[in-house]
């Protein structure tokens, strides 16, 4: 186990014109011991790079990567003791379950008693004893996947775990499962884990840190629930829930702010933050904090309903004004049909300010 630091890391891949393209730039992050991360971001934006170059697949083109403050940029794959599970499980299909297991172990000469006993204590851990004996080939795919951790972990100094989209070929069913699991292990072994999707629900529900990600550079980092309250800029609002957050770009007027030509009074101390400054300016706030009526009220905008989705137990709105289109999440109860007038409040302590792109904290 291990303190993950990369400092000043670059990466970028050439072209076939000559040019080059960075995919990692300029980026500082830790993942202390025995903590489950997650990376997450587009498809495209890096994440992938950043497990490859921790593990050794890739040397980056210039910074440092530590292990507990030492310095592992010369270290081989193996030397680094990281354990590493792709999006297709990799295990091998004419051997059975124990000696998948037992393959690290064997490789690195280790005696068979102690082999068999932590064999065992792994199986134990990830529900495997019944399958031992059971030729991978036979394995749907999430028992594959399941193995691939196990030879992973079965290692105790294992420095870290990387996940490269895990979940990609499971069968959404045996998701959850799967999740509930690595969960499990993470918090058994207090192992650093680093899990990489483009799922936000994969990422929110696995990790206790998430770092948001995209054109190779770092956005935020926070708890899951630090992220869907104060999302640091309008990308990660709406990348982070479902519907993503509301992100309308407003001017400034004399008493606060106008959003699409309409005047919005903003709370003193808002206002305060946003005078005399130049630049872009947005206002940001979730649909599960937009609060709808049919009937006027003090310091709410007309906004004309455009479509209704059901959900169950709740409906997501999508309202309309002079081009703008916002979405509101409501209970199941809230009655108005296609272009009736609602009136659209937004509670000043859900409202979030953004200059050029960036929270106003």
């Amino acid at each position: 186990m291990a303190t993950i630091e990369l400092k000043n890391l670059n990466h970028f891949y050439s072209l076939q014109d000559g040019d080059s393209t960075f995919s990692i730039k300029d980026l500082n992050l830790i993942w202390n011991d025995g903590t489950a991360n997650s990376l997450l971001g587009p498809s495209g934006c890096g994440k992938t790079t950043i497990l490859n170059i921790i593990s050794g697949l890739l040397q980056p083109v210039s910074g440092s990567i530590l292990f507990d403050g030492k310095e592992v940029n010369g270290e081989s794959t193996l030397g680094r003791q990281i354990a590493q599970v792709f999006q297709f499980a990799v295990v091998y299909d004419t051997m059975n379950v124990f000696d998948n297991l037992a393959f690290p172990l064997r490789n690195s000469g280790e005696p068979e008693d102690k082999i068999k006993r932590r064999v065992e204590e792994i199986a134990e851990l990830l529900d495997l004893r019944q399958l031992l004996n059971m030729p991978a080939g036979k394995l749907n795919p999430a028992e594959k996947q399941i193995v691939s951790l196990g030879r992973g972990i079965v290692r105790k100094n294992t420095a870290a775990v990387l996940l490269d989209e895990p979940l990609t070929m499971i069968d959404p069913v045996l998701k959850l499962d799967i999740r509930r699991k690595l969960h499990e292990v993470q918090k058994e072994l207090d192992v650093t884990m680093i899990y990489v999707t483009h799922d936000q629900h994969e990422a929110l529900t696995f990790a206790d840190n998430v770092t948001i990600m995209n054109k190779g550079g770092i956005i935020q980092t926070g708890t899951p629930d630090q992220l869907f309250l104060n999302p640091a800029s309008p990308f990660v609002g709406y990348f982070i829930g479902s519907p993503g957050m509301n992100v309308m770009d407003c001017e400034m007027d004399d008493h606060g702010i106008s959003v699409a030509g309409i005047s919005y009074q903003i709370s003193k101390e808002k206002f305060q933050k946003i005078k005399g400054l130049d630049g872009k300016f947005q206002l940001g706030i979730r649909p599960e904090f937009v609060e709808t009526r049919i009937s006027p009220g003090g310091n709410q905008i007309t906004f004309k309903l455009k479509n209704v989705e059901n959900m169950g137990p709740y409906q997501i709105l999508t309202l309309e004004l002079n081009g703008l289109i916002i979405k509101a999440r409501v209970d199941d109860q809230f009655n108005a049909s296609e272009n009736n007038l609602v009136q659209v409040h937004f509670p000043q302590d859900k409202v979030r300010l953004y200059h050029n792109e960036r929270l106003l904290s």
